[in-house]
This record gives C-alpha cells, structure tokens and sequence, in this order.
C-alpha cells in the first residue's frame, strides 16, 4: 500500500515526439532575429568557435539578415501560422489514436515554439515512461537529427524519474519512404499540363566540411535520390540548396542548376525536396518562388514544384510504418 502523502502517478503511457527544425512566431523582424540566434548559436549548426563565431553573429548576422528573411516568411506566411509548424502539428494530430489509447503522439520545434523542453516535460507529466523521439530528417545529419536528440537528452538530463528514450533512425533508403515518395510525385505529375523533362531533387546543403569530417549526409542524399530514380524510372538529377557564408558547401548548387538548365536544352522541370518532410521557407520561397523565377528567366519554359509529403495520406501512411516499426514491443501490434 502506498502512504497517503505519496504524490499522485498517473497511468503509464508511451510517447511519440515528433520533432523537427524551427520557425519564428511571426513573419517580423524581432522574431526572426530571436529565432535566428537560437538557431545559429547552435555548436551542431556553426561549428566556428564561439569565441569567433559569437561576434560576426551578433555584430553581423543578426543586424542584416533578420529583415531579409522576414520578408521571406511574410511570402509563406499562413493563416495557421508557419508551414513548417502547420504541417508538423498537423501530421501529430491526425496520428492521434493510431497507435492505441495509450499512446501520445505530440510535436516539437528544436528552435521556437512548442520546444522540446515543453513537450517532453508535458508528456512525463502525462505518464509517458516511455517515449520516441522522431526527428523528421530522412537524411541524417549532425546539424538536424543529432542536435534534436541532443535537445531532448539534456531535457532528460534535468529530470529526477527519466522515461526510456528510443530514437528514430534516418530512413532515406526506407522502402516505405521511397514508396511515399514516389506516390506522391507521380500524384502530382498528373496534374500538370507539360511533361518534365527532368525531376530535380533539391536537398538542404550542408558544408562540404560535414562531408569530411564523416558526416553520412551527403551519401544518404545521393542514394534517396538513387532509388527514387530507380522507382519512378526517370531521371534525377540532384543539387543542394540554402548555401549560408563563405565556406564551400555540398555542390552542385540548386540556384546554379537551374540557372543552368535550359541552356543545357532542359526547358521544362519539376523540383521536389525529399529531405523535407514537410514545406517551409526553404521550399516554398526558396524554390517554389525563387527557382521558378531565375529558371524561367534563363529560358525555362515550364516549372514545377512538387509539394513536400506533409500530412497527406502517404506522408501518414510513411510515418505509420516507421513509427510502428520502432514501437514494437513497447506497444501491441495493430
């Protein structure tokens, strides 16, 4: 028997935390600078000394590119907020329920809001004893899938009854994610009144530093877009896009290759970002705007933009079977 001064413990549970980048608040240029110094003080993001880093972010950085990128987001910008956080909390919501009663399925941002300290604290607090954290990156990299968990394994750090942790690993070769991948390009070629002549698969650059230093990033690319080809057998060629500083990054450079491309006799393309789960500033403005833009200003003829998997049935039904997969034991099979 328990004492009567023994605290209240809820129903044990399990967790599912879905985490993914970050967003400002709002398309303003006090948010973005707010998000901006979280998001760039981050040691798996800039891995420049503090000490030399700190001053060109803080002097530099954070007085010139807040504005710029503010007027980015406002171009996104949705009545549910951000994309990025619209898509995440939507695939959290419909996948409440799919694994039992007992199971909560909840969303995180690694910079901003929800944070990973919020949701993982709430979902202790809910009973979960156990919980997978589920970065949202096909591709893993450092500076996404490591810095998530690294969020989450100093939350846990602070608590005195820590839950079991079990980890979502990269699936960019998955089956299933291919699967997804392809259903929804060829969904969304269908609708289009031209046939590309090339599909071009833009991943978020990293730099070429990451790819020496034994970072996987680059290589998992490179094989999604492989067998991506090898489902949809047409061709896919792939770039890397977001390039920030002066260091070389991961080439060839998505904005160079579409520059490129009809000159090459390419004038008509379909871009999709396989290493996004779901569309955000980088895809949305980046490419969907600004792509189509300089291509058709080289000569382009015809471009698309293939949406990301967001919280379609395919993007469900991927995270269905990953998920699953990676509860097994912990909860009943369906």
């Amino acid at each position: 028997m328990k004492p009567d001064q023994h605290p209240q413990v809820p129903k044990p549970r399990v967790g599912v935390l879905l985490i993914n980048l970050g967003t400002p608040d709002a398309p303003t240029v006090p948010a973005v600078r707010r998000y901006l110094a979280e998001f760039l003080s981050d040691r798996r993001v800039v891995e420049i000394p503090p000490i030399a880093w700190q001053p060109i972010l803080r002097g530099i950085v954070l007085n010139t590119r807040p504005k710029k990128s503010a007027h980015a987001y406002g171009l996104v910008w949705t009545e549910h907020g951000s994309p990025l956080a619209r898509y995440t909390r939507a695939k959290a919501e419909k996948l409440a329920g799919a694994f039992g009663p007992d199971v909560m399925v909840d969303w995180a941002m690694r910079y901003g809001q929800p944070s990973v300290d919020e949701r993982l604290t709430a979902m202790k607090a809910a009973g979960c004893e156990r919980i997978l954290l589920a970065p949202m990156y096909p591709q893993y990299c450092a500076a996404t899938t490591a810095t998530a968990n690294d969020r989450a394994f100093a939350v846990l750090a602070g608590m005195r009854w820590q839950p079991a942790l079990r980890t979502l690993p990269p699936y960019h070769d998955d089956p299933a994610y291919i699967d997804a991948l392809k259903g929804s390009i060829e969904r969304h070629l269908a609708t289009l009144s031209f046939a590309p002549d090339l599909i071009l698969a833009s991943f978020h650059g990293m730099p070429q530093r990451t790819l020496e230093l034994g970072d996987p990033y680059h290589c998992h690319c490179q094989k999604t877009a492989r067998l991506l080809q090898e489902a949809l057998g047409r061709p896919v060629q792939v770039s890397f896009q977001s390039r920030f500083g002066r260091a070389k990054w991961l080439e060839p450079a998505t904005d160079a290759v579409l520059e490129e491309l009809p000159g090459r006799g390419v004038k008509r393309v379909a871009v999709v970002a396989p290493g996004f789960s779901v569309d955000c500033l980088e895809t949305l403005e980046e490419l969907a705007i600004r792509g189509r833009e300089s291509f058709e200003a080289a000569g382009g003829t015809d471009f698309a933009y293939i949406p990301c998997l967001n919280d379609s049935e395919e993007g469900l039904t991927l995270l269905r079977t990953l998920l699953a997969r990676e509860l097994a034991g912990w909860v009943p099979a369906s």
